[in-house]
């Protein structure tokens, strides 16, 4: 997705979110603050991680107020530290108290993905195994989980069903077998996108490979069954392994050599990092 469709995917959901906050008003703020009053927030950590979302966060802000300022003290990839000052936000109390929750939630729940993230790629180091996320993302999330995957050292599988040809379990069933949906698949598909196929078991990884698919998914295969399908598959395809792969396990593939590996833990499971805005005050 090109910088400036996500800029306006990302603007759309915003807006969705700060409605879903702001039904028709912020009863608390204006019973507070009903007249305009410049000040300022901090954004502070409180939890050790890798940050992600900051322009999503300040994005929150902007909707609400493009006079509001941002200046942050760092970027996203930084490894952030519990009670480190990490900027401030200038502008409308009213804009800075009703977009607090909205723009902590962006943030918070990229920086724990990106951080779970790094966790598990630290896994991977020194392999020649990519690690992918997968579509188990939260709704109207997306392009933000998929984009915090990516800082926190991860790469993206396909971002949804328009983006490549994936035959899962269903799909094969629905066609009568690998060799005919992958046939099917063939015939349908442009030739410029590849063909992969999920497999559970070593009977659907040699039908695969005869069918000519491009990536051979290995599904909730144990680590022997992997290393045989590993070596039926001689190169002829590539391999991706999927199926519980979390970093409590994701170590036992590492010697393998498969090509990639797959998560749904990186963006359904990762806990958020926590953050605060906090010391709001008047100019």
């Amino acid at each position: 997705m090109n910088p400036i469709t996500m800029q306006l995917v990302a603007d759309e959901y915003i807006r969705m979110a700060l409605k879903e906050d702001i039904n028709s008003e912020d009863v608390s703020t204006n019973a507070v603050m009903p007249e305009y009053r410049k000040g300022e927030v901090q954004l502070l950590a409180k939890a050790d991680g890798i940050i992600a979302g900051l322009q999503v966060f300040e994005r929150v802000f902007k909707l609400l107020d493009e006079a509001t300022e941002t200046k942050f003290e760092v970027k996203d990839g930084d490894t952030v530290t519990k009670g480190q000052f990490l900027g401030v936000i200038t502008g409308d109390i009213r804009v800075l108290l009703s977009g607090e929750r909205t723009a902590l939630n962006y943030l918070q729940r990229m920086s724990g993905i990106a951080t779970y993230t790094n966790q598990v790629a630290k896994l991977l180091e020194g392999t020649k195994t990519t690690l992918l996320d997968t579509r188990k993302t939260t709704p109207c999330m997306r392009v933000f989980e998929k984009y915090a995957v990516k800082v926190g050292g991860g790469s993206n599988h396909r971002y949804n069903l328009s983006d490549g040809v994936m035959l899962k379990d269903n799909h094969i069933d629905a066609a009568g077998g690998v060799k005919a949906a992958v046939e099917a698949a063939k015939k349908y598909a442009p030739f410029v996108r590849k063909i992969e196929v999920e497999t559970e078991n070593l009977d659907m990884v040699r039908e695969a490979v005869e069918a000519g698919a491009d990536i051979i998914m290995l599904d909730n295969m144990t680590p022997d069954e992997m290393a045989e399908a590993i070596r039926i598959i001689d190169g002829r395809a590539e391999t991706e392994c999927s199926g519980n792969m979390t970093k409590e396990n994701i170590a036992t593939i590492t010697k393998l050599g498969v090509d990639y590996v797959s998560s749904g833990a990186l963006t359904h499971s990762a806990p958020i990092l926590d953050l605060s805005l906090k010391h709001l005050r008047a100019l």
